[in-house]
């Protein structure tokens, strides 16, 4: 019998990962360019606030336990700010396809913080696989300083790594606590919260930015990265969360790099070298390693 909660998640899984594969080229093309990376993570975590309100046309607030509320303020910080920070950054300062693959070591962040909080135990195949995921995350890191990688840089690349890591913290977590309210209220707390700290900073950069300089190409690629990847992928990732283990939440990222790099070479923003695309083998093979070696326990 097809169990259509699972289905679900794991649909949900891909919507999001395709999403977020479109941010890399989008990003790329008016990051830096057209608007700061301050202005956009300012404008989008405004966006995502009002957006997070539309819920309760519909359903009545629902309280947070006072205890809660702090760490409903850490998720803010991490995936409102911290997260959407570095990855703005990080990508006005680097390529698409370097940021793409170098998100895929997620799972391997996943794995590693997992085993810390005592989710997760090590084997000698999942050692092995997080130790080959990160030599080939660094590899990339390292190689964006040569003379034929002009597009990328390795501060980009770090702080897109960084990304990863916050993105991990995350799933880790704050499972619980996203098992625990309504998957709209977390998104409200953390998308309002972030949208009042992250406002007052980006506010002048959002007022400098020349709209006239826009075109019509440039205006859609804006209006997509503002409003379509942060508050519904969100939504579907911390769904998914409630029925799908961390470890198989983040193994999604595979979409991603092949994703964006079809996109950056149809749109001409990037190349793929060969070194960068066999050293996302060597992620891609740790990955697999670190999923053969068994699935992550769901925490209750």
């Amino acid at each position: 019998m097809v169990n259509f909660k699972a289905l679900w998640a794991h649909l949900s899984l891909i919507l999001c990962n395709i999403v977020w594969a479109c941010d890399y080229p989008f990003y790329n093309l008016v990051l830096g360019r057209y608007i700061s990376p301050m202005a956009m993570v300012s404008a989008s975590l405004v966006i995502a606030a009002t957006l997070s309100l539309v819920p309760l046309l519909w359903e009545k607030p629902e309280r947070v336990e006072s205890a809660d509320r702090l760490k409903m303020f850490g998720a803010a910080m991490l995936m409102g700010v911290a997260r959407k920070l570095c990855m703005m950054f990080g990508l006005a300062n680097t390529s698409p396809i370097d940021g793409s693959i170098i998100s895929t070591s997620t799972p391997l962040i996943v794995l590693f913080l997992s085993a810390i909080v005592g989710i997760e135990r090590l084997s000698k195949i999942k050692i092995t696989g997080l130790l080959l995921g990160m030599v080939g995350a660094i590899a990339i890191i390292v190689s964006s300083s040569h003379s034929s990688h002009e597009n990328s840089s390795i501060e980009g690349n770090i702080l897109i790594l960084t990304s990863a890591c916050v993105s991990a913290a995350y799933m880790v977590w704050f499972k619980r606590l996203v098992g625990k309210y309504r998957i709209t209220t977390i998104l409200r707390w953390i998308y309002c919260a972030s949208a009042i700290v992250m406002l007052p900073i980006g506010a002048h950069d959002i007022l400098s930015t020349d709209f006239g300089t826009m075109d019509t190409k440039i205006i859609l690629a804006s209006l997509f990265v503002l409003i379509v990847p942060t508050y519904v992928p969100n939504l579907l990732l911390n769904y998914s969360l409630r029925s799908v283990a961390p470890s198989v939440t983040s193994i999604y990222a595979y979409i991603q790099p092949i994703v964006a790099i079809a996109l950056s070479v149809a749109m001409g923003l990037d190349k793929p070298k060969f070194d960068t695309l066999l050293f996302a083998v060597i992620i891609f093979i740790g990955v697999g390693l670190v999923v053969k070696g068994g699935k992550m326990q769901n925490v209750k």
